[in-house]
């Protein structure tokens, strides 16, 4: 039978379950609205929906390295509570995700997201239904709100490898990609060691940058204003407060440069003396090509109502 779309969009708003699970649904039941929101409810997708204004900030960063070490994963998923991230069901799902996206090589996470496909959300996972179905049913059977908040995925063309570091138990995650002068050192326990150290470097510094050339222009115009005015207000003359603002410049750039900043593990080095120094000793150039860092639930608001004002908000709704 034909089923409405203001049919559907009414079991949407009485359920908040998704468009084409309510049509599905609506058509299982003959166009009944009422056994339509039962069929939801028995398959948790009504159950699942109504938890989706509720703020999903915990959860885990997780990473994935292929055997060959070309190419690495990074992905951060969230939930409510430390609870069900600590859960060996939540946590093998993150682990398996981060595998999916270094086999399966999605380019976006939905449609929605904006970029290119293939979206990671509308991949078949672990060849059963979508993944966004997949998470669905995971908050059925958590009782938790849970999202598959963003990844990135490292491919090396060339020489090189990628590498991973996950610090506290998932709060942290890294991933960085590291270009060699020469095939064949992937496994090079020099090369291995460097990379470890500069993940925990960038897990550690949270530089932005790898160097200073990367620096958007508007960026350091922006900076360089606001040193300058810093130093006018503390009674410079103009021509001191230029030579200061460059001085802050400078320090700037070795606060979020990689390469810039002083190693954590002997700051007599910088990152860039560091990598330089393990190229020559093993006859090689190294270069560091890029890195993401994601710290699980940054960025997410958390909500802090109090349970007075939350009744409150209740009623007004």
């Amino acid at each position: 039978m034909e089923i409405s779309a203001s049919v559907v969009k009414e079991l949407r708003e009485r359920t908040g379950a998704g468009f084409m699970d309510c049509k599905r649904a609506l058509e299982q039941s003959g166009g009944d609205i009422e056994k339509a929101v039962e069929i939801l409810r028995e398959k948790g997708l009504a159950s699942a929906a109504k938890k989706a204004g509720r703020v999903a900030a915990d959860g885990l960063v997780g990473s994935f390295i292929s055997a060959d070490r070309k190419t690495g994963a990074l992905v951060e998923v969230n939930c409510e509570t430390d609870f069900v991230a600590k859960t060996e069901d939540f946590q093998k799902f993150v682990q398996d995700l981060a595998e999916h996206i270094v086999v399966e090589a999605p380019q976006s996470l939905s449609p929605e997201e904006g970029g290119a496909g293939p979206y990671l959300l509308e991949q078949t996972f672990k060849g059963q239904a979508k993944l966004s179905d997949y998470v669905t049913q995971l908050v059925a059977s958590t009782g938790e709100k849970i999202t598959v908040r963003r990844f990135v995925r490292f491919n090396v063309s060339g020489a090189g490898l990628v590498q991973d570091y996950i610090h506290m138990n998932g709060k942290i995650g890294v991933l960085i990609e590291l270009a060699l002068g020469q095939e064949g050192l992937s496994a090079n326990e020099e090369v291995l060691n460097l990379a470890k150290d500069l993940a925990m470097q960038v897990a550690a510094a949270r530089p932005d940058y790898v160097r200073r050339d990367e620096v958007p222009q508007d960026v350091i115009e922006h900076e360089k204003q606001i040193f300058k005015a810093q130093a006018m207000n503390e009674g410079k003359p103009e021509a001191i407060a230029e030579k200061i603002t460059m001085g802050r410049l400078q320090k700037m750039y070795k606060e979020i440069c990689l390469e810039e900043q002083p190693f954590i593990k002997d700051d007599q080095y910088s990152v860039s003396q560091l990598v330089a120094e393990t190229g020559k000793k093993l006859g090689t150039e190294i270069k560091i090509v890029r890195f993401a860092r994601f710290e699980k639930g940054e960025g997410i608001e958390k909500r802090k109502d109090d349970f007075a004002s939350e009744v409150m908000s209740q009623i007004k709704s």
